[in-house]
């Protein structure tokens, strides 16, 4: 699977072992950053992993920051990123399950090193139920993207 994998300054070190974890298990990583402690913001590697995913580049995206909740909200602002805040294993696997949850976000002052190693296992393993009642629940997230879409075009950045 391929993997886009990114973090702040507070995730870097749980990044890099994560990435280690990774090419064990035989998966394609792209690094998108940061690669070092220097503090750097956390909108950056959020979205340029759940671009990396919504562009179809990555299977799958994991971020990493200090709480998890920055880069999922950050993530999330991204068409066709399906990111979410995991830190615990149910959620991990129904996040995918159920809502196709395409990037795993983790708080690095939260879960150990264990318990992310656990969680990313988790996600990977876990393949969306392609069902009716899930797929109209998916085509609904996509209606509100669209319908968002729709309400900023033509209007400027802010």
């Amino acid at each position: 699977m391929r993997i886009a994998i990114g973090a702040d300054h507070a995730g870097f070190e749980l990044k890099q072992d994560l990435i280690a974890l990774l090419n064990e298990l035989g998966h394609t990583v792209t690094d998108l950053g940061t690669h070092s402690r220097r503090r750097v913001d956390y909108p950056d590697s959020a979205a340029a992993v759940a671009r990396a995913v919504a562009e179809g580049r990555a299977d799958r995206g994991v971020l990493i920051c200090g709480s998890g909740v920055g880069s999922c909200v950050a993530a999330n602002k991204v068409p066709g990123a399906r990111a979410a805040t995991c830190h615990d294993t149910y959620s991990a696997h129904q996040g995918v399950e159920h809502d196709d949850m395409n990037v795993l976000v983790l708080g690095s002052y939260v879960v150990g090193r264990e318990l992310a190693r656990e969680l990313l296992r988790t996600f990977l393993n876990a393949r969306f139920l392609d069902t009716e009642r899930y797929r109209r629940r998916i085509d609904k997230v996509r209606a509100l993207e669209a319908a968002a879409a729709r309400a900023n075009k033509g209007r400027p950045d802010r």
